[in-house]
């Protein structure tokens, strides 16, 4: 069994392997109850509320009528298991023991159905049970008319308490709490339900809000320790919803019950969060909070049994107990922190110090930090916290400074304790034997752990000392660290970058940030003058203009330097951006657009030559280029739009599909959209989405072009003889290219159908 549980590299055993659980509970329903008792008790000591294993357990005894068994799988399992199913198979083994002890047999499964609910009543799934309950007390024999009085009595209570919970089966519970009242009496079915109408409403509200959370949890997850996958953190999240939910008693029933459901919200959350110390935490201090101390206490109890290891939750607990005045109970939970030899920390010692300090004095605390600075897994964190503690709170500067002292016998070598006995040093103004202090440190220390204390040694000059002692001490640091830096002349240099070290305080600089950030590139650069490539160097500025020098600074720090290859923009492929010519995933462009945007970069590259209009007419279909052939003559920029149209509805040209793909001959013209038009004139044209060209007007809007195929649209007779939007955009520039106007004569022969269809565009 063992090797099933067997899990990761190197075959080391992974006890939650939920897969390898499955299998196993699996394997246990094949077997004799006998075989299968070992499995089950492995399985359950990792999964302690796993409830359907419980099930899976208890009912393999149930089989076999081994009651003794069941009784005792029971007394495990179920208060620690809050879920309905369970639950009901322990009230079917109730009922099963005593269906054949008569009256005493129904008082025992009366008792036990009172029992059960008192725990999980208030769960959304409940239903069944409190049905389940009713028929029960329905079917009791009453020999008697008070017998039978008391068995109403007794039907009627517990119908008042299911319709208020908000269950999936609130709504049926009411109705046959109506129908029982007005078997009854209608006289007082009347007042009561009128009395409950409402209290069942709310449960009915409460119940559709209620479900939204319910719904978010899995509820057959197994408890296992937090791994971080996005299940657990939204299983997590989603429990914490439902008891915040909660919490906020939304059915604003009385504070009790209120409570007892957050209760039973938190019990059920730790079936699945058994091994989260925060779910235990919120929950010990929701008791602490609402006054129950007592329960809160109970529930640190329970979480320490589930996570021995948790030092933070032994902290809290304690921390409880000495709020309430229960010294003793706080100082044995320390004391249980201290028996584990092998997972004491100097933290430890250090809390432990500072309880005794506060519960029982300075004596107290004294005599433990003598025992505790002989203990192996003391380090130099007890000195300096005992020392503190001495000179702070006892005002004891003599004990401080033997402290200290006692331990830089021990902790020499400890850059941290070093800078800690420096600032006590300080404290006292007694620069003298900071200096011996920091002098007999760096003689021991070697030069890559003494970067600190160096850097610690020059503050302390720049602030207290004199320029001679200033220079002296910045120059012995820099030969100290020249040796472990690969370009060591370099860094024995002066520079400005020091001038400022020593003339800043805090956040106040002797230069703007600008200056800072100058002098941070010119250091980087100086000393990687011969790592890096010259085109690096000519694009240096914009990468170490990103670092961010006064943070450097503050701390003595060099700026970091940056990455040595810069990738840049290939800035021959840069164009001009035009929203207008962005299209977007919504719009699918037909080849004819490819074909108009292709004439548009031709027409981009020679307006105006024979070479481009030939082009152009290479790629229209014969219809069109005799329809060209009959346009008239055009002086200035543009023809007048009423020839062109009446030529246009005079001419029998096909109506080709957009959407059609153009033939090979027709994919001659390739090539990019230009970034702007450089059509010539005065009038700009542009691509529309769907290929069309829309003029603008001086004041830069686009003329009613949709206005125009709107039109078109309804006219069916006159759009099968007008050309593509793509071949008029053709017409245009062709006319353009020739550089001739059209006479104003023309629009006479236009006809009244094409001026009244011109008079819906916008004229420039």
């Amino acid at each position: 069994m063992a090797e099933e549980l067997k899990g990761g590299s190197g075959g080391t055993t992974d006890i939650y392997n939920v897969e390898a659980a499955e299998i196993l509970a699996n394997e246990a329903l094949l077997l004799p109850i006998s075989e299968a008792a070992p499995i089950y008790e492995k399985l359950l000591s990792t999964f302690p509320t796993a409830a359907k294993y419980w099930k899976q357990y208890v009912e393999a005894y149930m089989a076999v009528n081994n009651d003794e068994a069941t009784k005792q799988i029971f007394s495990r399992c179920l208060l620690n298991c809050l879920q309905i199913s369970l639950w009901r198979c322990y009230i079917r083994f109730i009922r099963k023991v005593n269906e054949k002890k008569g009256t005493d047999g129904l008082e025992e499964t009366k008792k036990a159905f009172d029992f059960l609910l008192s725990y999980v009543g208030s769960d959304i799934a409940s239903g069944p049970i409190w049905m389940e309950y009713i028929t029960f007390l329905k079917s009791m024999p009453a020999t008697t008319v008070q017998i039978e009085s008391q068995r109403m009595t007794s039907v009627r209570k517990v119908y008042q308490k299911a319709i208020v919970i908000p269950t999936h089966h609130v709504e049926q519970l009411w109705k046959e709490y109506e129908s029982f009242e007005n078997s009854v009496s209608r006289a007082l079915a009347k007042g009561l339900l009128s009395e409950y109408q409402s209290k069942f409403n709310s449960a009915k509200a409460v119940y559709r809000e209620r479900k939204k959370y319910i719904d978010d949890i899995d509820w057959n997850m197994l408890a296992i320790p937090p791994t971080g996958s996005s299940k657990e953190e939204q299983q997590c999240m989603a429990w914490k919803r439902l008891i915040a939910f909660e919490k906020g008693n939304p059915q604003r029933i009385d504070a009790t019950s209120a409570n007892r459901r957050v209760t039973f919200t938190y019990e059920q959350c730790l079936m699945y969060l058994y091994h989260y110390p925060d779910i235990w935490y919120d929950y010990a201090t929701w008791h602490a909070k609402t006054g129950s101390v007592d329960s809160a206490v109970k529930v640190f109890q329970r979480a320490l049994k589930a996570l021995p290891d948790s030092e933070l939750l032994r902290y809290a607990y304690a921390e409880l107990e000495e709020s309430r005045g229960a010294i003793q109970s706080a100082k044995k939970i320390y004391e249980s922190l201290l028996a584990n030899s092998v997972n004491v920390t100097s933290l430890t010692h250090i809390q432990f110090i500072r309880f005794l300090r506060r519960t029982e004095g300075i004596e107290a605390a004294k005599k433990y930090f003598l025992d505790a600075r002989k203990s192996p897994s003391c380090t130099y964190h007890v000195f300096v916290a005992y020392a503190t503690m001495a000179f702070c709170l006892d005002k004891d500067a003599k004990m401080a400074h033997s402290v200290f002292e006692a331990g830089l016998n021990k902790f020499m070598h400890e850059p941290g304790y070093i800078l800690e006995y420096a600032d006590f040093l300080c404290r006292l103004n007694d620069d003298r034997n900071v200096r011996a202090l920091f002098e007999r440190a760096l003689s021991i220390l070697p030069p890559e752990e003494s970067v600190e204390v160096w850097k610690r040694f020059t503050q302390f000059e720049q602030t207290y000392g004199d320029l001679s002692s200033m220079l002296k001490v910045e120059q012995r640091r820099k030969e100290a660290l020249s040796r472990t830096a690969e370009d060591g002349s370099s860094a024995l240099e002066n520079t400005l970058y020091d001038v400022v070290s020593r003339y800043s305080f805090m956040d106040l600089w002797p230069c703007s940030s600008k200056d800072l950030d100058h002098l941070a590139q010119q250091e980087w650069l100086a000393k990687n003058m011969n790592k890096v490539d010259k085109p690096t160097l000519q694009n240096g500025s914009s990468a170490l203009g990103s670092e961010k020098a006064p943070v450097g600074l503050a701390t003595n720090n060099k700026v970091s330097p940056p990455s040595t290859k810069v990738v840049l923009p290939d800035t021959s492929r840069m164009v001009v951006y035009d929203p207008r010519q962005t299209k977007g995933p919504e719009f699918s462009a037909p080849s004819s657009v490819n074909s108009s945007t292709s004439t548009l970069a031709l027409l981009g590259a020679g307006t105006g030559t024979t070479q481009g209009i030939d082009e152009i007419l290479k790629v229209l279909s014969p219809p069109l280029v005799a329809f060209i052939t009959q346009l008239p003559s055009v002086k200035g920029p543009s023809p007048d739009l009423d020839v062109v149209l009446s030529i246009l509805l005079q001419s029998s040209i096909p109506v080709g599909n957009i959407g059609k793909p153009a033939s090979s001959s027709q994919q001659v013209l390739t090539g990019p959209v230009p970034s702007t038009s450089d059509i010539s004139g005065s009038s700009w044209s542009r691509l529309n989405q769907n290929g069309s060209a829309n003029r603008l007007r001086r004041d830069g809007q686009l003329g009613k072009r949709k206005d125009l195929e709107r039109q078109e649209e309804d006219d069916t007779t006159t759009v099968q003889s007008r050309p593509l939007p793509q071949d008029v955009f053709r017409l245009r520039q062709i006319r353009k290219s020739r550089g001739v106007s059209n006479p104003q004569t023309g629009s006479a022969a236009s006809g009244g159908s094409a001026f009244s269809w011109e008079q819906s565009i916008s004229t420039d």
